[in-house]
Parts: structure tokens; C-alpha cells; sequence
């Protein structure tokens, strides 16, 4: 097969918050090195960032902190956090937010008095999330895209990665195997340093939030690569996904944490507001709590008629309810709800993976030439990501992947020249399947649904995870026999789904195989046969590999890792220290 081949310095993989301001940085630090943004879709038109509707965490108002910000999310996160990972994502999002305001131009809501207006999340002592409205997500990635636009960064649109292609002479990675959507055709892309950013996306649930482009393809890339993965079995849960009926994607979307924050209740079928019984911070309890309380509710039988709960809003004044989340009430309205004058049922969603690659504070990974940020990484947020944190990690540490690169990169010297037999195995796996039946890839999907959101979603047990372990076996076999056509590779949605089913059923062993490892209850993850939480002063993490002595390569291994407590141990406080 013919190989098309380019260079760059440095290669992007993703065009959400952190793949953008990876780019702005590198070129603001060295102008002229060439940076290279790949994405599987159009850039800033595709991924999650474009999708945050809440808004940004950071400590600006009177009376809030840096170390309070930072406790909140060590807490919420159960102790499990890398410490330096959170104090960096607290201190520069101070930096950040700023930057993105003066630099780049976001309009962000504002008080009276002329300064930031900032609300309520779930979990946070302090109102510290900075928003547009309901809209966030896309004022920040319109301003980031139009600054790309106007620099001089090469856009790879539709082309999907395949796979992290090392250096024949084992120096590090030399560049990335990638797919052409447009013509079918694989190309190589080598870079001098690359940046894992497509965004992590749990959407081998039934109700998930993402879009459909995001199946997991950096981790299962890295996970192939041999880079261990931290804390994969935290997947977090929204509380309030639209529950639409079947037959539409809007179903799983977010109703955005702003309207538990701003005073909505949860009801059940009854019409009992049930969270006042469950925790004293009622719905503004942190997301995992009130996930399992939802589900709960519905096991007991107090399910709405399509399977969910309520949310409610009226009783805060219509008017006012479609002033501040007009965003939100155009969505319902849009499948036929009233959120400002009725009820809306809603049921948990997966919306994001806590887990991820293992990183250090200036984005480096295990492999040399490899960088991570954004939804890719591991060790940000512990067990239980706070609402309006992940834009802020994506943002804040895309940034400082962008510094670290353009500094690492040589200015001159040749590329590493990339390992041969890797990239025949990339190709293999990839092209190999076409020409052979397809299968049916949507039972496959539909397994993969069932059996994440029925064993491996918001409550857990030993015997289910078990269970759940044999039928990803099963079904990556499946995937593995299932073929896709050959007429036509321009486009292939068929040749698509079966590389994003074989990613997604890799990375949902490797969230399957480290629940199954904790046997205690910490934030997002919850055992019911082992409900209580270990001793928050010997906490470990999870790190899971693939065995790298299977013939097959699928095997995993997992170990636990001890936490380091760098800047506060359990059951001390920063703002002990800072009075």
C-alpha cells in the first residue's frame, strides 16, 4: 500500500480547548516552527469543549482562593487528585481566564458593577463559574478557531489518528499513522513532538453526552502504545441528561448543572423532591452523589414514564428561568418540553472520564516526544470532576502543552525516522478488515451499550463487572472478525464505526478491569459490595497497561499506585494555613 507522508514540528491531535490553545501558545513562544493541527471532523466545529454549556472554575471574586478552589477539588475528587496537577489548574486558570477575555476576546456575563459575573456549581463552597449565558462552550472555541484562522497553523480536517508510531531506534515517538477520511488513504505524519488531545468521551454508555465523533481514540492509541492509564474506572455521570425517548440523539444531552445550582429540584414520579433526604446540600450535591440517588430512585419503582426523573424550574418564575438559561429552554422546547413553566424528565448521563493517560505538570507522558492535555489525561480531578473544572483543565494545561513543545522541539535536526513494522501493524489493523463481511456492527454497539450502562455504570458490583468483562471479550472478537466494505473508502461510515467500535470495547476493558481492582467506593465509582471508602490516608490509584507479552495485545494489567499527598494530607485544609 502507498504511504503519503508529510513532517511537521509539532503535531495536534484534536481542535477542542486544549488542542487550540496548545497551538496559540506554541506559536506565541516560537513563531516559526510548523504546527499542525489533525481533526477528525472540522476545527471548531466538533468535540466537547464547543458543547460546555456551564461554564469555567476560577477564583477572581472577593472572599474566594486559589487554596480554596483547590480544596474543593481535591475533596470532590476523594483525595485521589495529583496534587501538583490540581494546584496548577487552580493557579493558571486565574492566568487563562484573563487570556481569554483580553487576548482572544470572549464576552463573558458580567454584574452590574461591570465585573464577572459568577455562578453556582454543584459542589464548590464559592460561586466561582465564569459563563456566557448557557453557551460557553462555543464563545471560547469561536474566539480560539478565529485565532488559529489567523495564524500560520496547517489543518489536517477529517483525518482520524490510527495510531503512535515510535522511532526505529527506540528514542521516543516519531509521528502518527493517520487516515484520510476524504480519500480513504493512510498517511504518516512525523513531528518532533506530538500532543494527545482528541478528548477522552465515554460514550460506550447508553446515555452519554459527547458527540459522536469522540470513541475514545487518544487512550485506545496510547493504551496500544504501551502508556499506562490512571484511574479509568472514574467515569462521571451527569445527573440531568435529557431524556427524550428513543429514536433521538437528543436524548443523554446535558441540562446543564446551572439549573440545580441556581435552585431546580429533582422529582420523582410522584412528585417528591427526594435529594433534601439524601444530602444536606440537597441537588447541589457533587455529581456522583446525586447520579446514584437518581438511579436508586428509579430502582425503587419511582421512575418517570420513560424510565427517568423529573426536573423542575417553575417555581423560580418562568420568565426569569428562560432569561438565564436560554440555551437550556430553546433545547427542551426544541424536543417538545416546557423547562421554564413544566417538568422535564431527565435520567444520568456518562459525560466524562475522570481517567486517562498518566502526565506530568508540563504535559509530558512516558513516551518521549508525546505530550497530553485536556480529557485524554489522567489525575486532574481524582475519583469526581467539579462541574465548570474540565473546560478550565482542557484550557489550562492545552496552554502549557503548547510552551512545553515549542521549547522541547529542536529548531534544527531531522526527524526520527519512524519504525517500520509499526507502521505495517497500524496499517494492517486498520485496512485490513475491508473487503470482508461487516457484521452486524450495531449489535455489537447495542451489547457494548447494555452491558457498560447495566455492569460497569453508576453502581457496581464484583459479580456484574465479572460479567461485563466476558462480554467485552466477546465482543472485541466480534469486532475483530467484522469486516466493512471496500467499494468505496471515501467516507467509509461503515470502515468508521468498526474502528470506533474496536476503540471504544478497548477502552471500556480497561474502565471495566480497574473497577474491578477498587474494592471501595470513592466519588464516581461506587461498589455496593464494598460500599465504604478505604482509609483516605493510604489512598492508591489505579494504572492499567496492556500486557505487552500477549500474542493477542489485548490483555491488561492493572496495579495500584500509592497517592501522593504534595500539599495537603487527608483531613487538613490549605485554608487553615492561608488564615
Amino acid at each position: 500500500m502507498s504511504l503519503a507522508r508529510t513532517d511537521t514540528d509539532i503535531l495536534i491531535l484534536g481542535s477542542g480547548g486544549a488542542g487550540l490553545f496548545a497551538a496559540l501558545h506554541a506559536k506565541k513562544i516560537a513563531p516559526d516552527l510548523d504546527v499542525t493541527v489533525a481533526v477528525k471532523g472540522l476545527l471548531g466545529k466538533c468535540g466537547c469543549t464547543r458543547m460546555v454549556q456551564g461554564g469555567y472554575n476560577v477564583a477572581l471574586a472577593s472572599g474566594d482562593s486559589v487554596e480554596r478552589h483547590f480544596m474543593d477539588t481535591i475533596e470532590g475528587g476523594k483525595w485521589l487528585n495529583n496534587q501538583a496537577l490540581a494546584w496548577t489548574l487552580v493557579t493558571e486558570a486565574q492566568v487563562r481566564i484573563r487570556e481569554l477575555e483580553n487576548e482572544l476576546g470572549c464576552f463573558f456575563d458580567r454584574n452590574p458593577d461591570g465585573s464577572v459575573h459568577q455562578k453556582a456549581f454543584a459542589g464548590q463552597t464559592f460561586d466561582r463559574t465564569v459563563h456566557k449565558g448557557d453557551l460557553t462552550g462555543i464563545e471560547i472555541i469561536n474566539r480560539l478557531a478565529e485565532q488559529v484562522w489567523r495564524r500560520d497553523v496547517r489543518r489536517l480536517e477529517d483525518h482520524r489518528a490510527l495510531e503512535l508510531i515510535p522511532a526505529a531506534d527506540g528514542s521516543g515517538l516519531a509521528g502518527v499513522l493517520m487516515l484520510d477520511m476524504r480519500s480513504g488513504l493512510p498517511l504518516l505524519v512525523r513531528a518532533k513532538a506530538v500532543l494527545l488531545a482528541t478528548g477522552g468521551g465515554p460514550t460506550m454508555y447508553r446515555y452519554h453526552t459527547p458527540s459522536g465523533d469522540k470513541t475514545c481514540d487518544g487512550l485506545a492509541m496510547a493504551l496500544r502504545a504501551g502508556l499506562p492509564l490512571r484511574d479509568m474506572e472514574m467515569v462521571q455521570f451527569h445527573p440531568t441528561g435529557l431524556l427524550a425517548g428513543t429514536g433521538t440523539r437528543m436524548t443523554g444531552t446535558v441540562l446543564e448543572e446551572g439549573l440545580r445550582g441556581a435552585g431546580g429540584w429533582l422529582l420523582d414520579a410522584t412528585g417528591e423532591r427526594f435529594m433534601q433526604a439524601v444530602d444536606e446540600r440537597a441537588e447541589r450535591a457533587t455529581r456522583d452523589i446525586v447520579s446514584r440517588s437518581i438511579l436508586r430512585r428509579i430502582r425503587e419503582g419511582f421512575a418517570s414514564p420513560n424510565g427517568g426523573v423529573y426536573i423542575q424550574m417553575s417555581h423560580l418564575g418562568p420568565d426569569k428561568v428562560r432569561r438565564n438559561f436560554k440555551g437550556m429552554v430553546e433545547r427542551c422546547a426544541d424536543c417538545g418540553f416546557d423547562l421554564a413553566g413544566g417538568r422535564v424528565e431527565v435520567v444520568p448521563t456518562a459525560h466524562y472520564m475522570m481517567g486517562g493517560v498518566a502526565f506530568e505538570v508540563d504535559c509530558r507522558t512516558a513516551l518521549p516526544r508525546l505530550f497530553a492535555a485536556g480529557e485524554d489525561t489522567g489525575g486532574v480531578h481524582g475519583a469526581n470532576r467539579l462541574g465548570g473544572n474540565g473546560v478550565a483543565n482542557s484550557t489550562v494545561f492545552g496552554g502549557l502543552a503548547g510552551q512545553s513543545m515549542a521549547r522541547a522541539v529542536p529548531r534544527a535536526g531531522a526527524h526520527a525516522e519512524p519504525d517500520r513494522a509499526a507502521i505495517e501493524a497500524g496499517l494492517a489493523r486498520a485496512f485490513g478488515p475491508l473487503g470482508r463481511p461487516s457484521g452486524d456492527l450495531e449489535a455489537i454497539r447495542e451489547a457494548l451499550y447494555g452491558t457498560m450502562w447495566d455492569d460497569v455504570g453508576i453502581l457496581r458490583d464484583a459479580a456484574g463487572l465479572s460479567r461485563a468483562m466476558a462480554t467485552l471479550d466477546g465482543l472485541a472478537e466480534a469486532v475483530g472478525r467484522a469486516g466493512a466494505p471496500d467499494g468505496d473508502r471515501r467516507y467509509n461510515l461503515t470502515w468508521m464505526d468498526r474502528l470506533n467500535l474496536e476503540n471504544l470495547i478497548l477502552v471500556s476493558k480497561t474502565i471495566c478491569a480497574a473497577a474491578l481492582a477498587r474494592t471501595d467506593s470513592r466519588g464516581a465509582h461506587f461498589r455496593e459490595d464494598h460500599p465504604e471508602t478505604s482509609d483516605l490516608d493510604t489512598s492508591h490509584y489505579t494504572v492499567v497497561r496492556q500486557s505487552s507479552d500477549n500474542q493477542a495485545g489485548d490483555d491488561l494489567a492493572v496495579s495500584l499506585e500509592p497517592v501522593h499527598f504534595t500539599h495537603v494530607r487527608p483531613g487538613r485544609s490549605l485554608l487553615d494555613a492561608a488564615a
